[in-house]
């Protein structure tokens, strides 16, 4: 045999072996991903494919209120807890209500608070991953401090009466009102102005930064810095909103006197206090999450409550009776809503509470499994991500019967007590949302305004859809009218 045979020979058999071995770590590090190591038995489910795992399924948009087929093809064939792969991120989705109420519970000792990378770029990784519970407690105990039932009662409450009164009524003599439009301006104005003490009529553009950022915050987590892209967008509009926050933190830091009643007063006396628990750059990430959570939620919930009312007038009617017999036991006309009239009205309260389990205000969020958590049976390792899914269980009919029909009488008073342990709007343990109580409030009050001031016509549109956990309102427009 030539020299050149044998080295050709030599080379061919040198290339098989290495694709041999290239095939081999491919066809283990394929299994290794769909079986991944586990101390113990791991909640059924696929993986999906390598990388990218079930990403493109996961955030597929749903053209209804309904549960999107990704979590009711999953629920039906595996259970309400099961495995997959997000983003790159090994996830345990919970849509089972005990096991969510155990993980609320056990946050800062089985789990941790988890945040995918673009929340981190938008609000701040330091804020949200670096300081300690203590400045996390702190802010919360503003948070109270301000939309707490005592300065509500004191002060709040006219004031949003006022104010949602004067957005209604700015609708009138217009042929079309994109509803959506119109809540978000009116719910965006009153935050801005109690956070920080921005005047409603200089919030427009302030909003419509924070709209860039709703933007990405619903779309698939493989964000692309490129200009023309939503990402590019939504940094864009990050960097304008921490422009304006700082330059009102300055301001107010170089004249502690001029005292507005907001959340930046009490931010301001922390960071001059002898030994402040969080810096500046702390309080504008903070002031950003919080102005961001203040109406892009509740905007979306009020715009389907103008959908749930007009599809279905006897809910309707019976608010406008039990709105009727507060006005009728009024001292005087001019009277307006007291916190006594909200705590009265059961059957808003059963309204609002159907809202609630509907849209889902809050939704869930991530935690991340500080050691194997031992779960029905399963095994959570450490290091994973869990998914806990209000909506999964809020829209499960064999939770909620019937779960997509509008029935506020679901929550008569001998029905409640089962239905409460299933109900988690605003999510719970050490992180629930502080302003839950507000949050019903005023759905309350706008509801009383509505029902007993208004009427409308649907003039188009008025469809949701969901993309994975987040309810999204499309364009609603309605003519609204006074009630003669």
């Amino acid at each position: 045999m030539e020299k050149s045979e044998i080295f050709v020979g030599a080379h061919s058999y040198a290339a098989i072996c290495a694709f041999t071995l290239i095939i081999g770590w491919l066809a283990h590090w394929v299994y290794r991903w769909i079986n991944p190591p586990c101390n113990g038995r791991l909640p059924p489910g696929s993986m999906g494919f390598p990388i990218v795992g079930e990403t493109f399924q996961f955030f597929r948009t749903s053209p209804s209120i309904d549960m999107p087929i990704y979590y009711k093809r999953r629920l039906e064939r595996y259970g309400p807890i099961f495995k997959t792969n997000i983003g790159g991120q090994h996830v345990v989705i919970s849509l089972d209500p005990e096991v969510n109420q155990f993980i609320f519970q056990q946050e800062g000792k089985l789990f941790q608070s988890w945040f995918p990378e673009t929340t981190l770029n938008i609000f701040g990784k330091k804020t949200l991953t670096t300081y300690n519970r203590t400045a996390h407690k702190l802010i919360r105990s503003f948070v109270c401090k301000l939309y707490g039932p005592e300065n509500v009662k004191k002060s709040l409450l006219p004031e949003l009466e006022n104010s949602m009164r004067e957005s209604l009524a700015s609708w009138i003599g217009k042929p079309s009102v994109e509803v959506n439009d119109g809540v978000s301006n009116m719910i965006f104005g009153l935050a801005a102005k109690h956070l920080i003490g921005l005047d409603i009529t200089n919030s427009g553009e302030l909003k419509k930064n924070f709209q860039e950022i709703f933007q990405v915050m619903v779309s698939i987590p493989f964000p692309i810095y490129f200009p023309g892209t939503s990402f590019y967008r939504c940094m864009q509009g990050r960097r304008n909103v921490w422009t304006t926050l700082t330059n009102v933190m300055k301001k107010r830091l170089s004249a502690p006197g001029n005292k507005f009643g907001d959340l930046v007063d009490l931010i301001v006396e922390e960071l001059r206090s002898e030994n402040p628990t969080i810096d500046e750059s702390f309080a504008i990430d903070t002031l950003s999450g919080l102005l961001f959570a203040s109406f892009a939620p509740l905007s979306c919930t009020l715009t389907t409550t103008f959908k749930f009312l007009n599809d279905n007038p006897e809910v309707f009617d019976k608010l406008k009776e039990e709105h009727e017999m507060i006005l009728k036991k009024r001292e005087g006309a001019n009277s307006g809503f007291t916190w006594e009239e909200y705590k009265s009205l059961k059957f808003s309260t059963q309204v609002v509470n159907e809202i609630n389990r509907i849209t889902t205000v809050i939704p869930g969020g991530f935690r991340k499994a500080l050691t194997d958590v031992q779960v029905n049976g399963y095994t959570i390792p450490s290091g994973w991500l869990v998914m806990i899914s209000p909506m999964g269980v809020h829209l499960n009919p064999k939770l909620f019967e019937d779960p997509l029909k509008f029935d506020p009488w679901r929550w008569t008073e001998e029905k409640r007590i089962s239905m409460q342990r299933n109900f988690m709007p605003f999510g719970g343990g050490i992180r629930m949302c502080p302003a839950a109580e507000f949050n019903k409030l005023f759905i309350t009050l706008f509801l009383h305004i509505v029902v007993t001031e208004y009427r409308w016509k649907d003039i188009d549109g008025g469809n949701v859809k969901r993309i994975s956990e987040v309810l999204v309102a499309q364009e609603y427009h309605i003519q609204l009218v006074p009630q003669t």
